[in-house]
């Protein structure tokens, strides 16, 4: 076996199957009126309904700008409704109408099928083997990111 080769293959052969998996959702989520990012949003405020537009960028990652954007888009849907504090005007809560709670059930319906439709034939076995091959590579990569931030690489002292 050339090991780079497999190497190589497996990690094009994750990526592929990454890409078709969420191509596939997106297709599937379609019909909900909501863009797929947005399903994460109406997931996270149905989960705490006492999220503001601040802690939704910071949980996100993402600028308060672009949650504003996405927040408008679900708000014109009917999906939530922002309310600015009463204390603070500078703080917009954010709330999940009925309509979008209705999306969050929907999703998660779809969701757990296509979990389902992804593993399916895997015995638990498997399943619990795979998800531990994931993890060693997601904590590989995790240490090369230290290690690239912190200005050492493999081989040089820093």
């Amino acid at each position: 076996m050339d090991r780079g080769f497999r190497m190589r293959e497996s990690i094009g052969l994750l990526n592929k199957t990454e890409g078709m998996f969420r191509r596939y959702l997106d297709r599937r989520v379609s019909h909900t009126g909501v863009f797929p990012a947005q399903h994460k949003l109406l997931m996270e405020l149905d989960r705490d309904p006492a999220f503001s537009q601040m802690k939704l960028a910071e949980k996100f990652g993402v600028s308060a700008a672009a949650i504003t954007v996405s927040l408008k888009k679900l708000e014109r849907g009917g999906y939530i409704v922002r309310q600015t504090d009463r204390e603070d005007g500078r703080i917009n809560h954010v709330q999940i109408t009925e309509k979008g709670k209705e999306v969050v059930r929907r999703s998660l319906q779809i969701f757990a099928e296509s979990d389902r439709l992804f593993f399916e034939g895997f015995s638990d076995g498997e399943l619990e083997q795979f998800y531990s091959l994931l993890c060693r590579a997601k904590e590989n990569m995790e240490r090369a990111q230290q290690d690239i931030s912190g200005g050492r690489r493999k081989g040089k002292e820093g």
